[in-house]
């Protein structure tokens, strides 16, 4: 098993993924809000696998802190979603909260490495 698979955060954010992958099939937005949303919520849990790997707390914390920031770029576009009316406040709702979990796990987690 790797390190990665071992942490809670990285669960959440691969549900997330999955949960995103499974929206997109519902939804239709246009190409490249789609593509976007795609491979922000990819990274997320990419960089929290990479970050897992690294081997010095300076490398770690850089890529759960480009984690976090692929998890805004996602909150950004569901905000962006519901504003213009694509997406019920619902369905924002739940995406949101879904993100904020995640971002104060990772928060916890660069903190703890600072």
């Amino acid at each position: 098993m790797f390190d990665f698979e071992k942490l809670e955060v990285y669960s959440k954010s691969k549900s997330f993924n999955k949960s995103v992958y499974v929206f997109l099939k519902n939804y239709r937005l246009d190409r490249t809000t789609n593509d976007l949303l795609r491979r922000a919520s990819f990274s997320v849990m990419l960089n929290i696998a990479e970050g897992s790997g690294r081997f010095t707390k300076k490398d770690k914390t850089n890529f759960y802190i480009i984690a976090r920031g692929s998890l805004y770029e996602c909150v950004a576009i569901f905000d962006y979603l519901k504003d213009t009316r694509q997406i019920d406040i619902d369905v924002f709702k739940k995406y949101y909260s879904f993100l904020e979990e995640i971002s104060k796990m990772l928060y916890a987690m660069i903190k703890g490495l600072s």
